[in-house]
C-alpha cells in the first residue's frame, strides 16, 4: 500500500497552471446548486449554504451527551462545558447524508463556517474575470483590485479611497487578475467574540483558535502561542489521523470494486442462465408440441376408425332391415291376398328366402364404443430428447375380468407380510398395459370390523397392481379387491391368519420329519417346526 498522501494543510503560494479549478466540484451547495453563500460545514463533513440548512425542516431530538457533543461551530467554542443531562435538542438531517446533526445554542448560524469552501468560491469566480465578485466595502461594484494588506477585494472607487486613507496608504494593491494563480484569496478570519480582531492565536487548553483581546481576557492564564507556531504539532496529528483513516477508504474502495465486479459476473451468469431457460424451454415447448400434435393425430384415427366401424355396422344392419322388411311385406301380401295356388306356388322360395334372413347373425349393440380416456401423468418416452408425459388409451379396465394372483390369497401368518397381485383387464379379457386405475384394498378381521389392517397398494404402471399388509393378531380375515368402486373377480375373498412358527425346543422327532419328507418347516407333535440350519 502507497505511503504517500497528500499534505493536509497547505501554505499560501502560487498553483501550478491549470490547477485553479481544481476545487469547482467544492463550490456548488448540493441542495440550491449555486455557488456557496456563506457556507457552514456538518458534522459529517459535508458543506451547505445557510439560507438552504434555515429551510430545512427541524426535528427534536434527546441530546444525551450534553456538552460533550460532536456538533462543531464557532458559536459553540465560546459555550462552557454543561454537565451531562436529557435535554431536549433540535436536529436535523443533512441534505447529502442525511446523517443527524444537532444543532447549537445558535442554529444553524452556529455552526462552523467552511472558510475553505469559501476560498475555493472565490477562486472560481476569478477564473470568470471576477465576475460575481462585489466590492466588500461598497458591496455594489464589480471587484478590480484587491488589498493584500486587508485581504478586500475593492472596486475601483474604494480602492481610490483606501489609497488615500493615512493607515492604509501603504498597503499593496494588486489587480483582480494576476491573483488568478493563488491558492489562497479569502478574507481574513475573525473572532466571533471580537469582531474586529483577526484569530492568530491558539489556546492548547481549549483547543481552538482565539484573537489577541481573547488572551487578554478569559484565556488569561491558558497556554496560548502562535498559529504559525502550533500548526505543525496539530497538523501532524490530523495527519496520523488521516494516516490511520485512508488504508479504511482504500479497503472499502477494492470492496466496492470487488461488490462491482461480482455485480457484473452475477448479471453475466443470469443472462447466460437465462439463455439455457429459454433455450431448454423453447425446446421443451417444441417437444410438448409435437407430442401434442402426436396425440391429437393419435385421436384423430381412432375417432376414424371408431367411426368407420359404426358406418359399416350402420350400413349392414340398415340392408338386413330392408332386407327383412322386403320378405315380410312380401309374406304378408302373399297370405291375404295370394290365392291357395299361388300361395304354394311361391311357398318354395319365400321360405327359402327368410329361413336364410333369419339365420343372419347381427348385434343390437355397436360394435365400439365411446371409451377415450387421456392419461396425463404415464410417460410417454422422449421428444426431441425431452421426457414428455401424456397417452391416450382407448382401454378400460372390466372389474369382472380383472384377475388376482399369488399365494398369500387366503393364508397368511400372524406379523408377517402377506401380498398378492392384481392383474387389471379390459371387457376383452385383455391386459390393460398401463396402470392409473382406481384401485382400492381392504383387509377387515372378522371380529374386529372396526379394525382395519393397514394395505398399500403399489402401481407397477404395467396394468398389475402389487398389494401387501401385515395381519398383527391370527384369525379370519375379509379382503375386498376394488377397481373403480366394484369388486374385481373373486373379490371379497376369505384369508385365515395363523399363528407364526415357534422353534422347536427340543429333538425334532424322526418320524415326523421322515414322514414330511425331511421338510424343516414340518410340525412336530409339540407344535414346534424343525429348526433352520
Amino acid at each position: 500500500m502507497s505511503e504517500k498522501r497528500k499534505p493536509l494543510l497547505g501554505f499560501v503560494g502560487k498553483l501550478p497552471s491549470g490547477t485553479a479549478r481544481g476545487n469547482s466540484g467544492k463550490t456548488h451547495c448540493p441542495l440550491c446548486m449555486g455557488l456557496f453563500k456563506a457556507p457552514r460545514l456538518l458534522p459529517c463533513l459535508h458543506t451547505v449554504c445557510t439560507t438552504c440548512l434555515e429551510q430545512l425542516e427541524p426535528f427534536s431530538v434527546v441530546d444525551i451527551r450534553g456538552g460533550d457533543s460532536d456538533t462543531s461551530s464557532e458559536g459553540s467554542i465560546f459555550q462552557e462545558l454543561k454537565p451531562p443531562s436529557l435535554q431536549p435538542q433540535i436536529g436535523i438531517l443533512c441534505p447529502v447524508c442525511d446523517a443527524q446533526v444537532d444543532l447549537p445554542m445558535g442554529g444553524v448560524k452556529a455552526l462552523t463556517i467552511d472558510h475553505l469552501a469559501m476560498n475555493d468560491v472565490m477562486l472560481e469566480s476569478l477564473q470568470g474575470e471576477g465576475q460575481g465578485l462585489v466590492c466588500d466595502l461598497c458591496s455594489d461594484r464589480e471587484v478590480e483590485k484587491r488589498c493584500q494588506t486587508c485581504k478586500a477585494n475593492l472596486c475601483h472607487f474604494c480602492c481610490q479611497a483606501h489609497r488615500r486613507q493615512k493607515k492604509t496608504t501603504y498597503h499593496t494593491m494588486v489587480d483582480l487578475k494576476d491573483l488568478k494563480g493563488c491558492s489562497r484569496i479569502g478574507k481574513p478570519i475573525l473572532c466571533p467574540a471580537h469582531p474586529a480582531e483577526d484569530l492568530r492565536l491558539f489556546c492548547e487548553l481549549c483547543d481552538r483558535p482565539v484573537c489577541r483581546d481573547c488572551v487578554v481576557g478569559e484565556h488569561r492564564e491558558h497556554p496560548c502561542d502562535f498559529t504559525s507556531n502550533v500548526i505543525h504539532k496539530h497538523g501532524d496529528a490530523v495527519r496520523e489521523l488521516l494516516k490511520g483513516t485512508q488504508p479504511h477508504v482504500e479497503v472499502l474502495e477494492e470492496a466496492l470494486a470487488q461488490i462491482k465486479g461480482m455485480n457484473s459476473a452475477l448479471q453475466e451468469q443470469v443472462g447466460a442462465v437465462a439463455a439455457d431457460v429459454r433455450t431448454f424451454s423453447e425446446g421443451y415447448v417444441k417437444a410438448i408440441e409435437e407430442h401434442r400434435d402426436k396425440l391429437l393425430k393419435q385421436l384423430e384415427d381412432i375417432r376414424v376408425q371408431k367411426e368407420n366401424s359404426l358406418q359399416l355396422q350402420k350400413a349392414q344392419l340398415e340392408q338386413l332391415l330392408a332386407d327383412l322388411r322386403t320378405g315380410v311385406e312380401f309374406t304378408e301380401h302373399l297370405l291375404t291376398s295370394g290365392s291357395d295356388l299361388e300361395i304354394l306356388i311361391t311357398k318354395g322360395v319365400v321360405v327359402e328366402r327368410l329361413t336364410k334372413l333369419n339365420k343372419v347373425e347381427y348385434s343390437v349393440h355397436p360394435g365400439v364404443n365411446d371409451k377415450i380416456c387421456f392419461s396425463p401423468q404415464q410417460k410417454a418416452g422422449r421428444c426431441r430428447g425431452y421426457e414428455v408425459y401424456g397417452a391416450i388409451h382407448t382401454k378400460e379396465v372390466d372389474p369382472a375380468k380383472c384377475v388376482l394372483q399369488g399365494e398369500d390369497l387366503h393364508r397368511a401368518r400372524e406379523k408377517q407380510t402377506a401380498s398378492f397381485t392384481l392383474l387389471c383387464k379390459d371387457a376383452a379379457g385383455e391386459s390393460m398395459g398401463r396402470g392409473g386405475d382406481s384401485v382400492r384394498v381392504a383387509v377387515i378381521p372378522k371380529d374386529k370390523k372396526d379394525s382395519p389392517v393397514r394395505a398399500l397398494v403399489q402401481d407397477n404402471k404395467d396394468g398389475t397392481y402389487y398389494v401387501s399388509y401385515t395381519p398383527k393378531e391370527p384369525g379370519v380375515y375379509t379382503v375386498l379387491v376394488c377397481v373403480k368402486e366394484q369388486h374385481v373377480r373373486g373379490s371379497p375373498f376369505t384369508v385365515t391368519v395363523r399363528k407364526r412358527h415357534r422353534p422347536h425346543a427340543g429333538v425334532f422327532h424322526c418320524c415326523t420329519f421322515c414322514s414330511s419328507g425331511g421338510q424343516k418347516t414340518a410340525r412336530c407333535a409339540c407344535g414346534g417346526t424343525m429348526p433352520v440350519r
